[in-house]
């Protein structure tokens, strides 16, 4: 099951070329995957109050194509793969039909000590 989240690039998310600086693609997924894990129903806050967050562990980042101002992407985060520890996801960012960006992310939950934890089961069930 794919989630969908579409953003547009303004002209504060561009370098001195005029195209999206590089960083600002680790901004776009991330808010796709906030948005995904709000609308599977996991309140970061709640958790967070329980004393576990979420951690991006790894990030492996290709850039594919040029996106400029103006700009509207379609993200799309699938999971790859889910254990009892981590959650693996494939992020596409696309304009149109061109790829823009890919990464596969790997996050965990810690807990209040920063110490990395089992994913909870209800999480898992979500997922």
């Amino acid at each position: 099951m794919s989630h969908i989240f579409h953003v547009r690039v303004y002209y504060e998310d561009t370098d001195m070329g005029g195209i999206v600086y590089h960083a600002n693609y680790l901004r776009y997924i991330e808010r796709a995957r906030s948005d995904w894990v709000r609308k599977l129903g996991n309140d970061q806050n709640a958790m967070r109050d329980a004393g576990l967050v979420w951690v991006v562990r790894r990030i492996e980042a290709d850039y594919l194509a040029p996106a400029k101002f103006e700009d509207e992407l379609v993200i799309e985060t699938d999971v790859v793969s889910l254990s009892g520890a981590r959650l693996t996801m494939s992020q596409l960012v696309r304009r149109g039909e061109t790829e823009v960006f890919r990464a596969t992310v790997t996050a965990v939950c810690m807990n209040a000590e920063g110490r990395p934890v089992r994913l909870p089961a209800e999480i898992r069930a979500l997922m």
